[in-house]
């Protein structure tokens, strides 16, 4: 990502079971969304937002994430227990998918990159009807992803 980075408070996060809990001190951060084709199959969805943080700033809590080398610079971490996909790594810095942040970190992106594999069906979002969850639905589903955040 090439944007600039911006003041973020401390954050925490994890992943659906809640085995695996983050903490990531407050300073500069930079959030954006990757198109790759990396980042999508990674993801499973059509795009990757990330927030890149420092490695020293990042601490964790339950059990280890497991990680594979998607490529020659990078591993991609992930729950053992839940599967959830949690970060890209580098040497020194984890870019943590914002989906696993708590809702009250303030995701704010500010650029997109692997624009050559961009969905071209992205651009009809806007146009798209949008509605809540159905309340009848959220009547009867029991959740079993942790309640952390």
């Amino acid at each position: 990502m090439t944007n600039a980075p911006q003041d973020y408070p401390d954050a925490r996060g994890g992943c659906q079971c809640g085995a695996i809990r983050f903490f990531i001190a407050a300073g500069p951060a930079k959030a954006g969304l990757c198109h790759c084709r990396m980042c999508q199959r990674a993801t499973g969805n059509a795009f990757a937002p990330l927030l890149e943080v420092p490695a020293a700033r990042v601490s964790w809590e339950g059990v280890a994430p497991s990680e594979w080398a998607s490529s020659n610079i990078s591993q991609r971490g992930f729950c053992p227990t839940c599967g959830t996909p949690l970060y890209l790594r580098t040497d020194d810095t984890f870019e943590f998918m914002a989906g696993c942040l708590s809702p009250d970190v303030p995701f704010l992106p500010q650029d997109q990159g692997g624009m050559e594999a961009r969905k071209s069906w992205l651009d009809a979002l806007p146009s798209l009807p949008a509605h809540t969850t159905r309340p009848e639905l959220l009547a009867v589903v029991v959740s079993h992803q942790s309640k952390e955040d």
